[in-house]
């Protein structure tokens, strides 16, 4: 890795992820808009032709985001080289499918290892530079999952809502910091998350009428997503720095119709049982 960059006049993005899908679309984005990037994946090399065009903005690193003496190294070497860390985006994921009684132990662990405990774990090495400095951004990359849910679908939505929680709390804590939190909200997307890597649980027939129509809607939808992730690495950008930033994107079509319609059905229930849910105090 080459010496320090004292360049401040672009922001610097840490992605982990960065291989393929949102990361890359990120890395591309950044690049495009004169920023600077320490991208890291457990394989960073494919990402090599996209740093030999703009070598005084990318720099790669191999980086596996469950070890966490490898996230304090990375965390450490961007710092070295770019001197600050502006964007954190925790994006390292994978899709998982199987119905509850499908996932093994060992499987929901690892779903959770990766898109919760990672994430916040890459948060907090990060956090201690953004309070002294005052400044900086957290992009948590969860998905339209991180509100909904869907047969077969629990390990990853559950990874997903964990995630949101815990980013919703730290927005309160980190905002009067001068940081802030944005938690992406992704719909379907040609991203490679339903191709080769998908983690399909072993089926059981119990539920093929459930999970298993999602099975047939995975292989179905596969390279066919409406959504663009070039366009989704834009939107994510403009949004970064902004004066009055949401605390949440949504992205796609799909995602809005889906939040909206759990929220829908959550003020339903809600509604519906209000009377019950009061006569629970204490009277006064």
């Amino acid at each position: 890795m080459s010496t320090s960059t004292s360049d401040t006049s672009s922001r610097v993005w840490f992605i982990t992820g960065s291989s393929s899908g949102f990361g890359r679309a990120l890395v591309e984005a950044a690049i495009a808009r004169g920023d600077r990037v320490f991208a890291t994946a457990r394989r960073p090399e494919v990402l090599a032709e996209l740093a030999a065009k703009a070598p005084a903005q990318v720099r790669l690193a191999a980086l596996d985001v469950t070890r966490p003496e490898q996230v304090r190294a990375a965390v450490a070497a961007a710092l070295a080289q770019f001197g600050q860390i502006d964007v954190l985006v925790n994006n390292a994921g994978f899709s998982i499918l199987g119905a509850v009684e499908e996932t093994s132990e060992e499987e929901l662990r690892a779903t959770m290892e990766l898109m919760f405990f990672a994430a916040v774990a890459t948060t907090k090495e990060v956090l201690p530079h953004m309070r002294g400095r005052r400044s900086g951004t957290i992009v948590q990359i969860t998905s339209v999952g991180g509100i909904t849910t869907a047969p077969g679908f629990g390990a990853y939505c559950a990874a997903k809502h964990a995630l949101e929680a815990v980013s919703e709390s730290l927005a309160a804590e980190v905002g009067p910091l001068g940081i802030q939190v944005l938690v992406v909200e992704p719909g379907a997307f040609r991203t490679g998350l339903f191709g080769a890597a998908f983690r399909h649980m072993p089926a059981m027939e119990a539920y093929a009428p459930t999970v298993g129509a999602m099975r047939a809607w995975v292989t179905d939808t596969n390279e066919r997503q409406a959504g663009d992730p070039a366009r989704a690495a834009r939107a994510i950008a403009a949004m970064v720095g902004r004066a009055d930033p949401p605390l949440r994107l949504p992205l796609g079509g799909d995602a809005i119709d889906g939040i909206r319609g759990k929220l829908a059905r959550i003020a339903g229930d809600v509604d519906a049982v209000e009377s019950v849910a009061r006569a629970t105090d204490f009277e006064a």
